[in-house]
């Protein structure tokens, strides 16, 4: 059988990988609350999907208290948590494998019932999001305005970035993804319909920019920038989130994240937008990592709708690097060994996506346990 691209080994940030089959970060809340701590049982789900020489960016972990908006996410800010994801990167790591993991905070996308004594959640402006939110007790909610950070608070908040940069060193990850896609907290800096500031942070591209890219410096002064990659959806639509123009705004980003030395980019194909919440293909949209592979000349990860196919038609062309893949790594725990072999792959219940306990968790069967006599 002809070795396919997906197949051909790669190096980001210093990691020897052997394939560019990534398993992209995903919401499963699964963790232990009160505390939002990784447990035994994600050690177990990611150990599955573990393979010699392949990469893992573990699900987005806020990074303090009030960036927590959904029920039992992990975070990465105290000694608990920790000691958490100590088991998973011990597990992996037992497997030969390598994981990133994701740093979050969810901005205007969350609820007083998360947030330290009850207050409202943080963002760039006073500007709430049209959808809901899903509160501690799975109960899904419109989201309330927000507060608008004062310009003095900024530095706190990198800070704390910085800390939970530190907390995912300490737990033994190989490097760290800054969300920053999605609707979330530094893309709504980032976009002009979330960003109506005055200061030096709102206004013009280049000052909507500064947080992103200061908290990219700073994280990187922790891990090297080597051990640091960034997700970014341009064209995306999810939570509320969008930019009329994106082209302006995200060439002048990538380009200055392209100076910084990082171990990667990833970009979530537009066709994908909110895949989170349903399956969607969006029609006639274009391609980010074709549209924005110029300005970046390091290792380029797009995620999206792929297809073992569809993958290696976008790592010949050399839009990309490698290959995220999101909902198929939930259903396949050994997804690398079944893309290589062009195998069967199982489907995906997305009722279990968010659910609790294992089932649709760590109960998807390899190869191996299907095989027959």
């Amino acid at each position: 059988m002809t070795t396919t691209k997906l197949f051909t080994p790669i190096e980001i940030g210093g990691l020897h990988l052997s394939n560019r089959v990534i398993m992209a970060p995903l919401t499963r809340m699964r963790a232990t609350v009160p505390g939002n701590i990784a447990n035994e049982m994600m050690a177990q789900y990611y150990a599955q999907r573990a393979t010699p020489g392949g990469l893992i960016i573990a699900e987005a972990s806020q990074v303090s208290e009030d960036g927590q908006g959904a029920p039992c996410t992990p975070g990465i800010h105290s000694a608990e948590q920790i000691a958490g994801w100590k088991l998973v990167t011990e597990a992996v790591h037992a497997k030969g494998g390598k994981i990133y993991l994701q740093l979050w905070h969810m901005g205007r996308l969350s609820h007083p019932s998360y947030q330290p004594n009850g207050e409202l959640p943080i963002a760039p402006s006073a500007v709430p999001a049209n959808v809901d939110v899903t509160t501690p007790d799975f109960k899904r909610v419109p989201c309330p305005t927000p507060r608008a950070l004062e310009t003095e608070e900024i530095p706190d908040l990198i800070e704390r970035y910085t800390h939970a940069a530190n907390c995912a060193k300490k737990a033994g990850f190989d490097g760290v993804e800054i969300h920053s896609a999605n609707g979330y907290l530094l893309e709504q800096f980032l976009q002009a319909r979330t960003n109506k500031r005055t200061d030096i942070y709102g206004g013009s591209i280049e000052n909507r920019c500064r947080l992103v890219l200061e908290v990219t410096k700073a994280i990187a002064a922790v891990w090297g920038s080597s051990h640091v990659g960034i997700r970014l959806s341009p064209f995306g639509i999810a939570n509320d989130s969008g930019e009329d123009e994106p082209m302006p705004l995200y060439s002048h980003l990538i380009s200055e994240l392209d100076k910084l030395g990082l171990a990667y980019l990833h970009l979530i194909e537009p066709r994908a937008s909110g895949a989170g919440q349903r399956d969607v293909d969006h029609k006639d949209v274009p391609s980010a990592a074709q549209l924005f592979r110029p300005f970046w000349h390091g290792t380029l990860i797009a995620a999206g709708n792929f297809n073992r196919e569809s993958a290696n038609i976008m790592i010949a062309s050399g839009d990309a690097d490698a290959i995220a893949f999101g909902r198929l790594f939930i259903s396949n725990p050994d997804l690398p060994e079944r893309l290589r072999l062009d195998a069967p792959l199982n489907p995906y219940n997305r009722a279990t996506f968010y659910s609790r306990g294992p089932k649709g968790y760590v109960d998807y069967p390899a190869m191996a346990d299907t095989a027959t006599d």
